[in-house]
């Protein structure tokens, strides 16, 4: 996608529930619009009324909680909370030093990141200025993005075990540029910002702080489907090393948590075979503290379905900190069932054939610190 509404539905301002009625019809007909409908918008009023749900179970537990200690306790404690994780923010900023990192993108765009500690009110200023103007693609990342990638960072940080709450950014001022690859202006498109872009500030940041190596920088978007299927799955690669630990192999790291669908579940809802998930042995930096290798996946289709692939770390490897190496970059493959082997580029579409098979290679992590 080259701008937003390539991206699907836009949704502005619906009403979804009214006087405690679904508004399945409605919501239906708006789903089913446009140049881009939903493929399947069951799926999705299934996904809605889940999270209508949700919020009613929330509903009720709060008011459970403010009926049994008073609405003054309750607003006191949420306060409390939030108080606690700025001091806890606080606390590790003493310790930080002024840093600046830029990490460039496979496609040759890169994020700048310029951070200055406030020893006296132990605040910090994250800076994004000299970033690149938005792109034309879809790796632009709302602001909101760029403050969650932030928040992250900072939370990993203090070890105190704090929910993560607004308090963790009192502390910080954080700088994005308008109209730049972490704030850009509609029409951007922005599908891969969330998944994609989001791991470069992550390891951006923790490259202007000297803390630790990067990790695969990608959550590997792999998607295929048909009329009848349609699966997506993210996956995982090496983590970065730090001081005083080496990276992860085969883990999911920083702006991504999902877990992997179980093999026989995969094989028996899609016509597909799993012909490999391993790790990807040798891919992680080297240093005195190694970075965790990524893995290899190979999936085999079964009948002709479309393939697609949103990936990053193709073209530059993940850093390594401190004298550490790189890791190693990913590759995206398909292998046809004649024995031809066709090189993906990072994002990348491709149609399937029976007996063709679709190839990840991860990234892994890079390494921390020079092995003596």
């Amino acid at each position: 996608s080259r701008f937003i509404f390539e991206e699907g539905i836009l949704i502005d301002d619906l009403k979804l529930m009214d006087r405690g009625y679904f508004r399945e019809t409605e919501i239906t007909e708006l789903l089913n619009s446009g140049e881009y409908p939903v493929r399947n918008h069951h799926q999705n009023i299934a996904d809605l009324r889940a999270q209508v749900a949700a919020n009613e179970k929330g509903i009720q537990q709060l008011e459970q909680m403010v009926e049994k200690y008073s609405l003054p306790t309750v607003m006191a404690y949420m306060q409390h909370v939030q108080d606690n994780a700025e001091e806890a923010v606080r606390k590790v900023i003493e310790v930080l030093h002024d840093g600046e990192f830029t990490y460039k993108l496979d496609d040759d765009s890169h994020i700048h990141a310029n951070i200055k500690i406030d020893k006296n009110d132990r605040s910090a200023t994250i800076d994004f200025t000299g970033t690149s103007p938005q792109q034309n693609n879809n790796f632009n990342a709302p602001a909101s993005v760029c403050k969650a990638a932030v928040l992250y960072v900072f939370r990993t940080l203090v070890k105190d075990n704090i929910p993560l709450n607004a308090g963790c950014l009192k502390p910080l001022n954080i700088i994005i540029p308008e109209g730049c690859l972490l704030n850009p202006s509609y029409p951007a498109a922005v599908a891969a910002g969330n998944v994609e872009t989001s791991q470069y500030i992550v390891d951006t940041l923790y490259g202007a702080l000297g803390i630790m190596a990067a990790s695969q920088g990608t959550m590997n978007n792999f998607t295929f489907g048909n009329q009848e299927f349609q699966y997506y799955e993210t996956i995982c690669g090496g983590s970065g090393a730090g001081d005083g630990f080496n990276g992860t192999d085969a883990v999911q790291t920083h702006m991504t948590n999902s877990r992997m669908t179980d093999p026989e579940v995969l094989e028996l809802r899609f016509p597909v075979l799993l012909e490999e998930y391993s790790i990807r042995k040798g891919s992680g930096g080297e240093g005195e503290y190694c970075g965790g290798n990524g893995v290899v996946r190979k999936v085999r289709f079964l009948e002709e379905m479309k393939a697609a692939i949103i990936s990053s770390h193709r073209k530059y490897p993940p850093f390594g900190s401190n004298g550490g190496s790189e890791g190693e970059c990913g590759k995206n493959l398909v292998i046809r069932k004649d024995g031809r082997t066709q090189e993906m580029e990072p994002t990348a579409e491709v149609d399937m054939e029976e007996g063709d098979v679709f190839v990840i290679e991860t990234p892994g992590g890079g390494g921390f610190g020079k092995r003596e």
